[in-house]
């Protein structure tokens, strides 16, 4: 029951842990089977070359025995094992390299450190013991029957259908009889990697598909992952609001600086700052409905003049962002409203002192 809630895709999150812990889609029947073709393709394209070698080869240890006794002093091991390994170690790196291509492919490089941390259960007799007499056991057996059952069918039939050219293979020359069991096990061996290559692909796909099937989480695991990740929501909304109030009050402290307080009158309020060394107004505040009412009474309070222009102050509050200059389109409106506010203060000054 618990598998059939399922039903979702599972996240990246879920699987660079599944990554992170050596979990990947990758058969290992696929890369062995392209190895092997590969190693016995390059085997077989060289093979003329090396025929030549190995005659050579025995026809110099054939003269070297007529001149002279073979001994242990004789470096007959030595030349052996130079020829061995010139014969197989190109067949030997391409299926290495063809066997690493293909893995990568499936799974790409995974590093699982928790794989390599000691682990009792690995060892463990009698989980072994269980292994081996498993399900899995016997599925994994009865795979390999399959492609080694179509193999044999294959060969069968192919010596079957030559069997009269073996019959009369006693009229014919030793090089002619190599040669042609040469091109029947050739055959076979073709005939058998296509077998092999399918039955991989279709292991692939199969193992594809269960690693996606095991993958696959609940919605309650989605949301409670999405929690772990990105914190609960209750949390983050109230963070949200902590942040807005303490922009709010900042706002509100930067509004004890302005010059100037434009209205709508009761909807908006637009804060503007102007001192000889600036370039050009900037706001420093801006509201709408209760925020806007605390910017006029601050601005009361502090005795910074209010204007009254609800074309300036909407098009203040919707084009201009908190600590920017106004744009230059408003640079005459502004101008106008800072030059009466300048001649009110002077007027103001001129009582004061007379």
């Amino acid at each position: 029951m618990a598998q059939d809630n399922k039903t979702e895709k599972a996240t990246e999150h879920r699987r660079q842990k599944a990554r992170e812990e050596g979990q990947v889609a990758r058969s290992r029947e696929l890369s062995a089977t392209a190895a092997m073709l590969a190693g016995v393709l390059v085997l077989v394209a060289q093979g003329p070359a090396d025929l030549l070698n190995w005659r050579r080869f025995y026809s110099a240890v054939l003269d070297h025995a007529v001149r002279e006794e073979l001994s242990i002093a004789t470096p007959l091991f030595g030349w052996t094992a130079q020829l061995v390994f010139q014969w197989a170690w190109r067949p030997l790196a391409a299926a290495c390299f063809v066997a690493v291509l293909v893995s990568l492919s499936q799974g790409g490089i995974v590093f699982a450190p928790k794989l390599l941390s000691p682990d009792i259960s690995r060892i463990n007799p009698a989980k072994r013991l269980g292994q081996i007499f498993s399900l899995t056991t016997v599925v994994q057996v009865l795979k390999a029957l399959v492609p080694g059952s179509a193999i044999v069918f294959i060969a069968i039939g192919i010596f079957r259908r030559e069997w009269s050219c073996f019959s009369l293979g006693i009229w014919a020359s030793p090089r002619q009889i190599s040669s042609h069991l040469f091109t029947l096990v050739f055959e076979v061996f073709w005939k058998s990697s296509l077998i092999l290559l399918a039955w991989a692909a279709i292991d692939y796909i199969a193992m594809r598909q269960k690693f996606e099937g095991d993958l696959r989480m609940s919605k309650e695991e989605i949301k409670e992952e999405s929690k772990q990740m990105d914190g609960n929501p209750h949390t983050k909304g109230r963070i949200r609001r902590l942040q807005r109030q303490a922009r709010r009050n900042r706002m509100i402290q930067a509004a004890r600086t302005a010059t100037v307080v434009v209205t709508n009158p009761t909807h908006f309020a637009v804060a503007l700052e102007y001192r000889d060394n600036m370039a050009a107004p900037t706001v420093v505040a801006k509201g709408q409905n209760l925020l806007a009412q605390q910017i006029r009474e601050i601005a009361r309070w502090d005795g910074i003049p209010i204007i009254e222009n609800p074309p300036l102050a909407q098009s203040l509050y919707r084009t201009v962002e908190v600590g920017q200059a106004i744009p230059e389109k408003l640079y005459a409106a502004v101008a106008e409203i800072l030059a009466y506010v300048f001649r009110v203060n002077a007027q103001q000054q001129a009582r004061r002192y007379s």
